[in-house]
């Protein structure tokens, strides 16, 4: 699997340099900036008619930010995920069992190739929390042996003790004897989105834009009075600014959803000439390799349009073609090269790209 850092909103770009919020008082719109999770967040929104500034909005969403955070993050070493994963026994709130739950249904729905319980084979080859670097064959196999989905039950809190404890051992279904170990960073960001989003609708917000280090959920109006527009990065080794240089954008119709593109030329590492993706593929243990470059995803959540665009960049361009089109409720914009050239393919429903 892999990070995504890719996506950002056109309409969002402008409020970038901004610092806390600003307001622009001809159409009620402000921008709350902040940082979140190694990176930064950005929501541009429409203010209720009735009550609230958007510094209370402001306070709010830091703090949503922080609890999951303390919760998701493997990279602090005092959340739950990093204590679960260390073998300690833990106390998981509901975003812990939600993303656990979750993950397990993207696990099913993409075949295996979504799978956060690969944790060890992102660490063994540099890509998650740890320290790596081509790892010989043996440890390919020998780690890849003890990670799947597969094994573990579908939900974490059938196993959790009357008191509410959770230990890592509990999730095994099988008789493999190895522990766990769990990575959202394919989904925790656009899961963050979708709590700020029903965070935003119970404050009674309509319109905005919510953009949590790239990964987006938009509902409703932009500032201009229309659907939200959106762009997708060039697919470039080295294109590491956000909207510098597009490959396509489109405008979305108001409705409410999640968008994410997921890509492999932001993070990798280059061994005697060859590239070496952070798309981790959970069913050969090995980074993969095809002409497949990014893949932004629309789906009704963000969660979900971050888990298949990060299976997408697995799965490949043939098999990513294959599954967005089964799934008519997915639609996809897919980056390809083809002798040197970028190539495009995108769903029937994905928006007409300018």
């Amino acid at each position: 699997m892999c990070c995504k850092r890719i996506l950002s909103g056109v309409t969002a770009l402008i409020f970038v340099a901004m610092t806390l919020f600003s307001c622009a008082p001809r159409t009620g719109y402000v921008s709350i900036s902040g940082y979140a999770q190694g990176g930064s967040y950005i929501v541009t929104l429409r203010l209720p008619g009735k009550g609230g500034s958007g510094q209370e909005l402001k306070q709010s969403i830091d703090s949503v930010l922080t609890i999951i955070d303390t919760t998701l993050s493997g990279y602090n070493k005092a959340s739950t995920l990093s204590k679960f994963n260390a073998g300690e026994a833990v106390y998981p709130n509901e975003h812990f069992l939600q993303m656990y739950r979750l993950s397990k249904g993207y696990y099913t729905l993409t075949g295996g190739v979504m799978d956060v319980s690969c944790g060890p084979l992102f660490d063994l080859w540099g890509f998650g929390f740890k320290e790596g670097r081509m790892p010989s064959e043996e440890q390919v196999d020998s780690v890849r042996s003890f990670c799947g989905m597969s094994r573990l039950v579908s939900d974490a809190a059938s196993v959790m003790t009357p008191e509410g404890k959770l230990w890592a051992t509990s999730l095994i279904e099988d008789d493999s004897l190895s522990q766990p170990m769990l990575n959202f960073n394919a989904v925790a960001q656009g899961y963050s989105c979708d709590v700020i989003a029903g965070l935003l609708r119970s404050r009674g917000c309509e319109d905005f834009l919510i953009n949590v280090g790239g990964e987006i959920f938009c509902q409703g109006l932009n500032p201009e009075g229309h659907g939200w527009t959106l762009g997708v990065d060039k697919p470039v080794d080295g294109n590491d600014v956000m909207g510098a240089s597009l490959q396509a954008a489109f405008s979305l119709d108001g409705k409410p959803y999640g968008v994410v593109t997921s890509g492999n030329y932001r993070k990798f590492y280059v061994v005697d000439g060859k590239k070496y993706s952070h798309s981790v593929d959970p069913r050969t243990g090995r980074p993969v390799e095809h002409n497949l470059l990014s893949a932004t995803v629309i789906g009704p959540d963000a969660t979900v349009a971050d888990a298949l665009a990060t299976a997408c960049m697995v799965m490949g361009l043939a098999d990513a073609k294959a599954f967005i089109s089964a799934h008519e409720e997915y639609e996809a914009y897919l980056v390809y090269d083809m002798d040197g050239e970028f190539r495009t393919w995108r769903s029937r429903g994905f928006p007409q790209t300018k």
